[in-house]
């Protein structure tokens, strides 16, 4: 039997009948709460959630064919099952106009009880798998919005679709917009649970103290506000795959109690004492450097190395060269069809604007931009003026030293580093040549040649900065 079961509530004035039926239940593996009354049965359905009610035709105070239509109105998806000593087809009418989904005689065989309690957890499956195909037939992933020619990203893409068949345990490591939530989609719609439940969480996103309890599920009066039992998030993902997105940023004893559920799938909902055990696969990643975070003691080493089966190091957009330019013509293309404008490109200035930010906000920004440009722009090209001036993202420049890239020889990488240094110093200074070349300490015909061989354009038609007020003029 799932442990994802809700219970079943039982309702009988007749002890001997409730213990009866909660003997039956149990040794089939259902969880089952018993009440007397139509009353009590009220409240705890305000309480928990449950797989469906049996309830008898005659009970002390409120009957159970009010109790039905009284479920029915409040709960009109849970399904009833009424028991009678009396039965005629009469009554049966009855019960079936009230809500109830079936009708037992006294005495009935267990067979039949188990039988009609079996449709009911079939039809549970049957709604929450429907659930999760329709979320998944909303948000698909597919391994082309992988945009890009750069040498990494043609290797991502081949290692995601070796990998994604497996079950292996995959660590997606990448600054943020770097395009980590995509890949994990991807993997998970290329792997063999792509037909199961994908289950997202972001670590960061959830306060400390709540986070085990949406991964693991509580049970009620766990703590305070835990009115009812609740299945945590890897139940939901039963059969198919988890995504923790920022995992670093989960506090110790929780790493140690994900540690234990990925040695075998084991776990226990907050308050609770039951071992319950589920089948999924799990992706993480996070933008820290985890390594860092391991020396700094705030990330486990083991639970590290119990998730760092299959790496993907995801490149920022800085170090992907014309990747920028494909990336900004496929989300010039989306955003038009959106907001249903003509197709529009992008002119030469427009293009060497992009090529020449360092992009820290990564694909993400650059998306950001796109669309901003494309709700701006009037003419049939997207000019610089439609594009930011970059001034606070500047700012924000990862202060990283030159490193090796791919293949590149050291001439490419020397040049590759003088270019975006001197794109750096030319954003810094509002693009004004003049000020550039004073604080590089060269000429300004110095700089246009450089900037002329390392192929950057402004896009501004003059380089000169406006006069300043001389003593007259101020008069």
């Amino acid at each position: 039997m799932s442990a994802a079961l809700p219970s079943v509530l039982v309702v009988d004035d007749e002890k001997n009948m409730r213990l009866s039926l909660k003997t039956v239940l149990t040794d089939e593996g259902y969880g089952v709460t018993a009440v007397e009354s139509a009353e009590e049965a009220l409240a705890v359905l305000a309480q928990e959630d449950f797989l469906l009610v049996i309830t008898d035709a005659r009970l002390g105070g409120m009957s159970g064919y009010e109790l039905i239509g009284k479920v029915h109105t409040r709960w009109p998806d849970l399904p009833i099952l009424m028991i009678t000593a009396y039965a005629t087809p009469k009554l049966a009418v009855e019960a079936i106009k009230a809500g109830a989904f079936d009708y037992l005689a006294k005495p009935f065989a267990p067979e039949e009880l188990l039988h009609a309690v079996s449709r009911c957890a079939e039809r549970h499956r049957l709604l929450h798998q429907n659930a999760a195909l329709r979320a998944q037939a909303n948000e698909t992933y597919q391994i082309e919005q992988i945009v890009g020619d750069s040498p990494g990203i043609r290797e991502l893409r081949q290692m995601i679709q070796t990998v994604a068949p497996t079950d292996a345990r995959v660590l997606v490591l990448g600054e943020s917009g770097t395009g980590k939530e995509l890949v994990a989609g991807s993997l998970h719609c290329l792997s063999t649970r792509r037909n199961a439940s994908y289950v997202r969480i972001n670590c960061a996103a959830i306060p400390e103290t709540l986070l085990e309890s949406e991964l693991f599920g509580h049970e009620k009066g766990a703590f305070t506000g835990a009115l009812k039992q609740k299945a945590g998030r890897v139940e939901e993902a039963d059969g198919g795959s988890i995504f923790l997105d920022e995992i670093a940023d989960m506090s110790r004893p929780l790493q140690a109690k994900l540690l234990r559920f990925l040695e075998d799938g084991t776990f226990t909902r907050v308050g609770g004492t039951q071992e319950l055990r589920v089948n999924v696969r799990l992706i993480a990643a996070t933008n820290r450097d985890i390594i860092e975070a391991i020396r700094e003691n705030d990330f486990r080493e083991d639970l590290f190395h119990r998730l760092n089966v299959v790496q993907f190091r995801l490149p920022p957009l800085r170090e992907r060269g014309p990747d920028v330019l494909m990336l900004a013509d496929h989300f010039l293309r989306h955003f038009s069809q959106i907001m249903k404008r003509p197709a529009k490109r992008f002119s030469r200035a427009a293009q060497q604007k992009l090529l020449s930010h360092h992009w820290p906000g990564n694909v993400r920004e650059l998306r950001n931009v796109i669309e901003r440009g494309l709700i701006l722009e009037t003419s049939d090209e997207i000019q610089p003026a439609s594009l930011p001036d970059f001034q606070l993202e500047t700012g924000l420049r990862k202060a990283t030293g030159p490193r090796a890239i791919g293949n590149e020889s050291l001439d490419e990488m020397m040049a590759n580093f003088e270019r975006e240094l001197v794109t750096s110093v030319l954003e810094q200074n509002h693009f004004s040549l003049t000020r550039t070349a004073e604080r590089l300490k060269i000429s300004r015909h110095a700089l246009r040649y450089r900037m002329q061989r390392l192929n950057i354009n402004t896009g501004s038609e003059t380089d000169e900065e406006p006069p300043a007020l001389g003593k007259e003029a101020a008069s």
